[in-house]
Order: C-alpha cells, then sequence, then structure tokens
C-alpha cells in the first residue's frame, strides 16, 4: 500500500502534521483544471494561510460512486490516520440512476468507519438538476442531511451553492456543464471553508 500511495497524485506521505483526508470524486480531483487550482488546492493554500497545521491529502478519483468511495476509505484510514475526513461523494450515484438507499447506506458506512478511526467527518451535499424530478431532488439532497444528522457530523448542504444556481451559471461550468471551472473554484472553497474551519485544530 505504502508503494502504491508513492504512485497516486495528490497522495502525500509527510508524517509530521495531522491530515485532512478528501474522499470525493472529479468535482474535488480538479478535472478539466490546471493543476493546482480546484477548491482543494485552494484549502490547501488556506489552511497555510491561516496557520492551521494540516496536511491535505486529496483521494479523490473522478467517476467514483460511494460504494467505490466505500471500498478504498479502510485502507486510506490505515495509511493516514487523519484528524478530519471531507466526504464529497454521491454526484455519480445519481447520475448514473444508482438507489437512493444504497447511497445513503454507503453514506452511512464512510461516516461511521471514519468516526470510528477517530476522525471528525464533513459531509459535502449535492443537489441534482430539476429535470431529474422534483421527488427524487428533494430525497437526494435530503440524504446527505439524514445521515449527518443520524451521525453528528457536520454537513455542508450544498457544495455548488454560488455556482450551479448563479444567474450566470452555465458561465461558471465546462463545457459539458456538468464540471466547474476554475473560476468557480474559490466559490466552491468558500462554501466548505466556514463549516470546516470549526474542526480544525
Amino acid at each position: 500500500m505504502l508503494a502504491l500511495a508513492l504512485c497516486v497524485p495528490g497522495l502525500s506521505l509527510g508524517a509530521d502534521k495531522a491530515k485532512l483526508l478528501v474522499l470525493g470524486d472529479s468535482l474535488s480531483a480538479e478535472y478539466g483544471l490546471k493543476r493546482g487550482s480546484g477548491w482543494v488546492a485552494l484549502l490547501e493554500q488556506r489552511l497555510a494561510q491561516e496557520k492551521i497545521a494540516l496536511q491535505v491529502v486529496n483521494a479523490s478519483i473522478s467517476g467514483d460512486t460511494t460504494s467505490g468511495g466505500r471500498s478504498r476509505l479502510p485502507a486510506l484510514l490505515a495509511l493516514h490516520q487523519p484528524r478530519v475526513v471531507v466526504i464529497e461523494l454521491g454526484a455519480n450515484d445519481a447520475l448514473r440512476g444508482l438507489p437512493l438507499e444504497m447511497s445513503r447506506d454507503n453514506l452511512q458506512a464512510m461516516t461511521r468507519a471514519a468516526q470510528a478511526s477517530g476522525a471528525k467527518v464533513l459531509l459535502l451535499g449535492m443537489q441534482m438538476p430539476p429535470n431529474y424530478g422534483q421527488d427524487y431532488a428533494q430525497k437526494f439532497a435530503q440524504t446527505y442531511a439524514q445521515v449527518a444528522q443520524t451521525n453528528k457530523a457536520a454537513l455542508v448542504p450544498f457544495m455548488l451553492k454560488g455556482v450551479a444556481d448563479a444567474p450566470d451559471a452555465l458561465r461558471l461550468f465546462q463545457n459539458d456543464r456538468i464540471h466547474p471551472t476554475e473560476e468557480a473554484h474559490p466559490t466552491i472553497l468558500n462554501n466548505v471553508w466556514p463549516t470546516l474551519k470549526k474542526m480544525t485544530p
């Protein structure tokens, strides 16, 4: 596992600082962006500016689902022993039409596993566009709140607030209309930061 981690971009093995682990998909893996411009990289800079001694480990993989994250998390917890775990998964479950119950179970299992390891957990919620149907969209958004409430985890209800619901939203997305542009990522960080800061040393 150690040899593998050395080969994976974004997995740093410095042992001096407590770790903050981000387990996410393309929204956190800088899909379509130049390296160092995504919200996770901006978070690393913000922590340094605030003199908060946390090392960011970005274990995000484009296309990942809650099932993929659930299978990857135990090894990541054992390797990095993070103090904080940020879970940013679920959007690909919805895009693939996977059952909400499965997504909820996976999010809950990841939350409990991270908490059992001694980490604080922050869930980054997502919302689906109206064309998915109002009932589905509402239940999908509620999934994150339910998991957070049940497990007393921290929650950012909608990580793309001010981006996906902006008046000029299309300008803030790449041509695929799924992935935010570089310009949008400071807003994403600003959505995450107030809650995350309360969880830091």
